[in-house]
């Protein structure tokens, strides 16, 4: 192997590198912008409100965003791997009531049990839309939008008329989203806990970055021997027990559950992950910056009840940031093509 080779394939490690360190920076950069952002407006609503930075109102939107994160944890996977999984507000739905209705057909039923048979239904969900996207290749866009219905319609089915009402459920279920350590509500914190874990799976874990590696280039990734569609599976399984558990956790926080819990949920944790830097496209992102684009989301859907906006602005103002956030990543996206193109020629010359 002659000099030039190896200068060649130095500079090619080199160039490789830098594209990376570049992408991280980048990526990185964003998620401070969006912590920046949600800083900012807490600051400006507080001035113009004070009562907002009030204990329950904090209370109310952490508990609102763990509902939101968790969702958003699964999605993020779902999201890396260059898939969407539109169905998670549906199985919410189902989870919550068919879980909470234990509590209506058998007295002496354990806590525990009630968030196995969340996280059972969550399982199936989640392990139907694996198999048609990996085994029926049938992309995932349109099978989450067909599973959305079904489930919701199997929900509607099940639920009739009827519902679930918060004096039925035990002190023991309440207490999972009102019990609070040091005025935080517990369950938040827990679910602070599970994010960082996860974060941690999907930067240290080598079925983790495999999510990544899809996400970036899908042809790739099984070249180099990655199995692709089993990660994929796993991916969109994580998805649905992740929300079959937060449907229990919904239940115990409305009380009364019936057939339209969790409607529209999808839409809410699609646009948070896209906002806190999940690149819709595939390949970058984290699960940490989608928690906080939950937390900016139902920050601003508290501040415009506590200034006394219109809550028709809510949609309007998460579709506008899902939006802004599609056009910042496909730019990023243009820039570090550009970028790489750029530094090729300079290598090759």
């Amino acid at each position: 192997m002659n000099s030039q080779t190896l200068i060649s394939k130095g500079s090619s490690k080199k160039t490789s590198g830098d594209r990376g360190d570049l992408a991280s920076r980048i990526f990185r950069l964003r998620e401070f912008g969006i912590f920046g952002i949600l800083i900012l407006f807490v600051g400006a609503t507080t001035v113009a409100r004070p009562r907002f930075l009030g204990g329950q109102n904090i209370r109310f939107i952490l508990i609102d965003t763990t509902v939101f994160a968790l969702l958003a944890l699964g999605e993020t996977m779902v999201v890396v791997s260059r898939n969407v999984d539109l169905s998670v507000g549906s199985v919410l739905g189902l989870s919550a009531f068919v879980s909470s209705n234990l509590y209506q057909q058998f007295h002496h039923v354990a806590l525990v049990e009630v968030f196995l048979v969340g996280l059972g239904i969550g399982l199936v969900c989640g392990a139907l839309n694996g198999l048609l996207v990996t085994v029926g290749k049938v992309p995932s866009l349109v099978v989450t939008l067909a599973t959305l219905y079904i489930i919701r319609g199997v929900d509607v089915l099940i639920v009739g008329g009827g519902q679930v009402v918060a004096n039925s459920l035990p002190n023991s279920f309440i207490e999972v989203t009102s019990s609070q350590l040091l005025g935080v509500p517990t369950v938040s914190i827990v679910v602070a806990v599970l994010i960082g874990l996860g974060a941690y799976y999907m930067k240290n874990f080598r079925s983790g970055r495999d999510l990544y590696a899809i996400g970036s280039n899908p042809d790739a990734a099984r070249l180099v021997g990655i199995a692709t569609s089993r990660r994929v599976f796993n991916a969109f399984l994580l998805s649905g027990a992740i929300a079959g558990v937060t449907g229990v956790i919904w239940a115990s926080y409305y009380g009364t559950i019936d057939s339209t819990a969790g409607t529209g949920y999808e839409l809410q944790v699609v646009a948070a992950v896209v906002v806190g830097g999940v690149a819709i496209f595939g390949g970058s992102g984290s699960v940490i910056g989608a928690a906080i684009g939950a937390l900016l989301l139902n920050t601003i859907n508290s501040a415009l009840y506590v200034l006394g906006v219109s809550a028709f602005w809510d949609q309007a103002i998460a579709g506008f940031l899902l939006l802004l956030a599609i056009s910042l990543d496909r730019g990023i996206f243009v820039y570090l093509q550009r970028t790489i193109r750029r530094k090729k020629v300079l290598g090759g010359s």
